[in-house]
């Protein structure tokens, strides 16, 4: 059996409800504050209004009465009720509950399930906005609701977002102005809102004086014509005492109230209302939606950016440290002097370059270096190394924090941070002498692994673990041959020297292997100091939550919608 129209479009509308819920726009792109607030109302209107009402069709006409500060719209209220129901305010701002007033046959209409879903019910007044007011009257005809809302434009926030809510989950706006007060701009945003979306709408001009009642009606006739209201009904409230409740003769809202009473009466005009608003309401979300998934797309474009930043300084760090590893960069200053010292200069350089053909055992005749020796050059080695990393750590922090503060999204994403980007962690400096002590004894537990059975060796007992060890740590840092120019006589042939040293012991094969396993677990141990380091910047990305399919499942959510309003009457059977 296929669905009925009905049935697919409050499936959609649930999904584009859903999909809207996990679309988040927290970086600071242009337009993004727009679409957050868009993104809001489009979730309030859904979950306050159209799902509720289309899941109730046959609930009773909600009728909000909004409009600006002192239009007298809770007089009006008390009026059309005919008795005190609401509490005018007499100091302003007012801020207290809304009150919806019905018939108490329709009492269960309005349960928390029904409309405005998120303000608990309270049978009492209250200056909590968070809650609304119900009032059972015999004389709110069945089928009728009235809602009081704040006023639009209060200087309190709160009034004017649940105003704003409220006229949102409205069937049919009763929209009060005055004389004085029906040009100002802030009700003619509301209403162009109204127009927009197709809302049901009736403009009741409040507290009018006599003699000034035709000019004012025809002008704002005129105005609703140009805003598209034409049809809009209006109705004007002379200005007039009120009796000792507060409320106007009823003879002044006497054809609001017949109106009112003409619809709560008759079920096809009712559902007429019910079908224009709600119509409409559907086509406003579906159009407004669009824009809200091009401002996801561009979230998910900036972290991508964001992102690339982070890979591109790290990348380039872990490039650096793997050239600088292996190009003889490490084989000057502090650590060529030790070198030196260890594996001496004179008498086996010449050796090297004679060309002997023992020269394997001349290196190792020549290599007496003592055990104080190997320890320099092996603290020699640490430093150099953690040197090397904490430089390219700091400038790869550098680098994206430049990058990101270069772009406001970013820059506001960075000073979001509890800890300071453009530096690396604290302890990073900590990590690094670990990372390097715990390489250099890997180093160490390789060589011996390698020569458990030459240990008894003269040559292997000549140099010894940790001389051999220090020799390894040479070849991997000469491994690319990149020593040039002046220093190949130098640099280079004391880096051929440890090569020739292990060569002694193990062999060439053995040799070529240890130095690629020393040298790949460098690699993969400064990968992994970096790793935390690179995490600052990515968890701040990954924190925000930005789904980069949001954009397309909320078009695509967007498409069911408009498939289903274009299904049939649209969409609501």
């Amino acid at each position: 059996m296929s669905r009925s129209p009905s049935t697919d479009m409050l499936t959609s509308l649930v999904h584009l409800r859903e999909a809207l819920r996990h679309t988040v726009l927290p970086l600071e792109l242009p337009g993004a504050e727009e679409q957050r607030v868009a993104r809001t109302e489009l979730v309030d209107q859904l979950e306050d209004y159209v799902l509720p009402r289309l899941i109730q069709i046959d609930a009773p006409l909600l009728t909000v009465v909004g409009g600006s500060t002192g239009a007298g719209k809770s007089t009006l209220v008390n009026s059309l009720v005919g008795r005190r129901v609401t509490q005018p305010g007499v100091l302003r701002p007012t801020t207290r509950s809304p009150v919806l007033v019905h018939n108490p046959a329709d009492e269960a209409w309005f349960d928390q399930s029904r409309i405005l879903p998120d303000l608990a019910r309270t049978p009492d007044a209250s200056t909590d906005t968070g809650k609304l007011q119900l009032v059972a009257s015999e004389t709110v005809p069945v089928g009728l609701a009235i809602l009081d809302a704040p006023d639009i434009d209060s200087v309190e926030e709160r009034n004017r977002i649940l105003a704003a809510q409220l006229l949102a989950a409205a069937d049919l706006w009763l929209f009060v102005t005055s004389a004085a007060r029906y040009a100002d701009q802030v009700p003619w945003e509301f209403l162009k809102a109204a127009a927009e979306r197709s809302t049901a709408v009736a403009v009741v001009l409040d507290r009018t004086a006599p003699e000034a009642v035709a000019e004012v009606s025809s002008h704002l006739a005129r105005m609703l014509t140009s805003r598209g209201l034409r049809d809009s009904p209006l109705f004007a409230v002379l200005e007039g005492p009120v009796d000792d409740d507060g409320l106007l003769p009823a003879e002044a809202v006497a054809d609001i109230r017949g109106w009112l009473d003409s619809l709560a009466s008759d079920a096809g005009a009712r559902a007429a209302v019910v079908k224009q608003t709600l119509e409409g309401a559907i086509r406003t979300l579906s159009r407004r939606a669009h824009p809200v998934a091009d401002a996801a797309a561009e979230q998910a474009t900036m972290v991508n950016r964001l992102r690339a930043d982070v890979d591109r300084a790290y990348d380039a760090a872990l490039d650096a440290v793997d050239t600088a590893t292996a190009d003889g960069t490490l084989l000057r200053g502090e650590v060529l002097l030790r070198w030196q010292e260890f594996v001496g200069t004179g008498e086996l350089l010449r050796a090297l370059e004679s060309r002997v053909g023992v020269l394997r055992d001349r290196v190792v005749g020549t290599v007496r270096g003592r055990p104080h020796q190997v320890e320099r050059v092996s603290v020699a080695v640490e430093s150099g190394l953690e040197h090397l990393l904490l430089e390219h750590a700091e400038h790869a922090a550098e680098a994206v924090d430049e990058a990101w503060r270069s772009l406001e999204a970013g820059r506001v994403l960075s000073e979001s941070s509890p800890t300071e980007l453009g530096r690396p962690s604290r302890q990073l400096r900590r990590d690094v002498e670990r990372t390097v002590q715990e390489w250099q004894a890997g180093v160490l537990t390789m060589i011996r692994a390698e020569g458990a059975d030459k240990r008894g060796t003269a040559r292997f007992l000549a140099l010894g673990v940790n001389g051999l060890g220090v020799s390894l740590m040479v070849v991997v840092f000469a491994s690319t041959g990149g020593v040039t120019g002046a220093e190949v006589g130098v640099a280079g042939g004391t880096a051929v020297v440890g090569q020739k040293v292990l060569e002694a012991v193990f062999g060439d094969a053995a040799v070529r292997r240890l130095a690629e396993r020393a040298r790949k677990d460098l690699q993969r141990r400064v990968r992994e100091l970096l790793a935390p380091e690179r995490a600052r910047f990515e968890t701040l990305l990954d924190d925000l939550g930005v789904d980069p399919t949001a954009a397309e499942r909320l078009r695509e959510v967007v498409r069911r919608v408009d498939d289903a309003r274009f299904a049939g009457t649209g969409g609501l059977g």
